[in-house]
């Protein structure tokens, strides 16, 4: 690794991180075409379930409007029709051919008198770097992991299968949750192809779990997981308009889920309002002994945001972390706008609090990066056995060299290269560099600037507006704030703020380890304050000239 780390790698890290019969895997894209003109302007077809909430599908299913199997077939229907025809959004990467056949089952529970809880029924996605039993495929997104399923559940996949959940698909990604090359275009895979923002189809939908932040905000299903390790669940979650939670890490068990790095790796649901995520989070939430991490978890789960969510803000200390605005201008009005509506809500703004990071974390976050993708992801694909084509690293590399046309047409594998040159996890540079990363944002940071000032979180723009797609020079990112609590493990909760030309853009609520319940219940009480959250309508590009006019006119 060279003695810097150049601009562009540490942008990048912003956003790292992990007809209605069900159908297997997709058909391979071209990759001399992975994203179609988006062309004219198309009406999506009215959809049935539009913008319903699990409360209005669980409420649906108990009055007899729907089964758990109607609502699987009106949903496949959604992602034929709009996903993987018409507009294209090319979220979704599989769906599930034993989807229905489990939706009967818990239709005939439903019929017997036994509720599993808020989910029974519910159609979710999940991202194909989480492994589910049957004929799914688990893939990452790479053909070198690809034809041959996994043959099991992920924790937190048979800990939503107990709840209830119908396992509806799998999720498009960035290949390997994005720590493959400085010059990604984020939503980019060799088996998915190149997913699109529903909001403008010509712009990216960011993060590596852009087909989940893609499928819920164009409702191809109920709720979706992702995951993230520096960005990966909060960015595409602020990018396509929803509500994204990365957890406190150890809330949810990284058994069964394709690693990046384990100091910071997480699943964390994504949905369209906060209550839905809640359900979702609850759901997925519980002690692996598998996972250790798990076990410091002081709670698991559930939390009460109450008949008046905005109630939860009056008296709430929040600070606003003022370096992180300024990339945009159009930001920052959207942002003072949350400020102002926070603050006629009862809460007491901090304003501003310092919490400037050092420089030196970018280097530290980076080296342990390497030297654990290398280690976990060696340990991931000794135990797929003989469900991957590679076996390490160092084969995944020589594959991709070999089906160079197919797994790198756009962009390179060097930060792969970089990892494979590192050493084990018992070099002093790792220990040094793990040391910093806890250091820095912890006792000097993060952890630091929420303690001192009595903070319930710190509040911060997510991101930008979506960027083009660009797989000539890679990703554009503007700005963001995911870096702290995702090195810190901390959590993380994005809620919708606005809109930029039609492009939404969200705010962070960040809090101290294991501060959930209170996280949650100060963006639920944001969310029905402002209630920013819109449906995509699948425009070809952005509106700019929406603003413009709107401006004249007033």
């Amino acid at each position: 690794m060279p003695p810097t780390v150049d601009r562009r790698t540490l942008i990048k890290l912003a956003a790292l991180g992990a007809g209605a019969a069900a159908t297997g895997c997709r058909p391979q894209p071209s990759p001399a075409e992975p994203a179609a003109a988006a062309g004219s302007a198309t009406s999506p077809p009215a959809f049935e379930l539009e913008e319903l909430t699990v409360a209005e599908l669980q409420a649906g299913m108990a009055e007899g409007r729907w089964t758990a199997r109607r609502l699987c077939e009106l949903y496949l229907a959604r992602i034929e029709a709009v996903d993987r025809t018409g507009p294209a959004v090319n979220s979704v990467i599989a769906t599930d051919p034993a989807a229905l056949a489990a939706a009967d089952r818990l239709d005939e529970e439903r019929r017997g008198g036994r509720l599993r809880g808020p989910l029974h029924g519910v159609p979710v996605l999940l991202k194909d770097n989480i492994e589910t039993a049957g004929a799914m495929e688990t893939t990452a997104g790479s053909l070198a992991v690809a034809g041959r399923p996994a043959g099991r559940d992920a924790f937190l996949t048979a800990r939503l299968r107990e709840a209830g959940a119908v396992i509806l698909g799998k999720t498009n990604l960035s290949e390997w949750a994005n720590f493959r090359s400085e010059r990604s275009s984020s939503g980019w895979s060799a088996v998915g192809g190149q997913t699109r923002n529903p909001y403008a189809l010509d712009r990216n939908p960011c993060g590596s779990s852009s087909g989940s932040g893609a499928a819920v905000a164009a409702n191809f299903c109920a709720v979706a997981v992702g995951t993230e390790t520096d960005g990966s669940v909060v960015c595409p979650s602020s990018a396509t308009g929803i509500v994204g939670i990365k957890p406190t890490l150890g809330l949810v068990s990284r058994t069964g889920v394709v690693p990046l790095a384990h100091s910071q790796d997480t699943a964390g649901p994504m949905a369209r309002t906060v209550a839905d995520a809640v359900a979702l989070l609850t759901a997925m939430a519980g002690t692996d002994p598998a996972d250790g991490a798990t076990r410091q978890a002081p709670w698991t789960g559930g939390v009460e945001l109450g008949a008046d969510p905005v109630r939860a803000l009056r008296g709430a200390r929040l600070g606003v972390w003022r370096e992180r605005f300024g990339f945009h201008e159009r930001v920052d009005r959207l942002m003072e706008e949350a400020l102002a509506a926070l603050g006629d809500a009862g809460a007491e703004l901090v304003d501003p609090v310092g919490l400037e990071l050092a420089p030196e974390l970018d280097e530290a976050e980076m080296t342990v990066l390497l030297y654990e993708f290398k280690a976990d992801l060696d340990a991931y694909l000794a135990g797929r056995g003989q469900t991957a084509q590679v076996a390490d690293l160092a084969a995944l590399i020589e594959f991709n060299r070999r089906h160079r046309d197919r797994e790198m047409p756009y962009f390179e594998q060097e930060l792969f290269e970089r990892a494979q040159e590192k050493g084990p996890l018992s070099d002093p540079a790792y220990a040094e560099a793990l040391a910093a990363c806890g250091r820095l944002t912890r006792e000097r940071g993060l952890g630091r600037a929420l303690a001192a000032n009595r903070l319930d979180a710190l509040l911060a723009p997510t991101g930008g507006p979506a960027w083009v797609t660009d797989l000539v020079n890679g990703d554009h990112f503007g700005g963001g704030s995911s870096q702290p609590a995702a090195v810190a493990g901390y959590p993380n909760v994005t809620v919708p703020a606005g809109f930029v030309f039609g492009l939404p853009v969200g705010i962070s609520f960040i809090g101290a380890a294991w501060s959930e319940p209170r996280l949650l219940r100060l963006a639920a009480g944001f969310e029905q304050a402002t209630r920013h959250r819109r449906a995509p309508r699948l425009l070809p590009s952005a509106e700019l000239e929406v603003e413009p006019r709107a401006a004249f006119a007033a």
